[in-house]
């Protein structure tokens, strides 16, 4: 895992984060999800400078729609830097989603 990831994972795991179950490196079809709650069925992925690339752009936003298309995932994209530095208002948007996802 990147540093940032790490970082996240730390905050994430055992279920630091309102009890939330996630699993890092889970593998759906031909992907592996960075950090995944099945209770939401909401993918996070932490993108580095590689994921500015525009090839690596349409790579995502194929993963993104297959994802969401034929299993419900919904992924929510954070840059590394947004990990790094402001790691308060990730979780706080995370936990935002989650709950959008359960009551939706």
């Amino acid at each position: 895992m990147s540093p940032p990831e790490v970082r996240l994972w730390e905050r994430l795991r055992a279920g630091r984060l309102n009890r939330l179950k996630f699993r890092r490196q889970h593998p759906v079809g031909p992907y592996i999800l960075d950090f995944y709650c099945a209770d939401a069925r909401l993918a996070i992925e932490v993108d580095g400078a590689v994921h500015d690339n525009p090839d690596q752009m349409a790579h995502d936003r194929r993963r993104t729609a297959w994802l969401g298309r034929t299993q419900g995932i919904r992924v929510v994209r954070l840059r590394a830097w947004q990990v790094r530095d402001e790691i308060e208002g990730v979780l706080e948007f995370i936990l935002s989603v989650v709950r959008e996802r359960r009551e939706g």
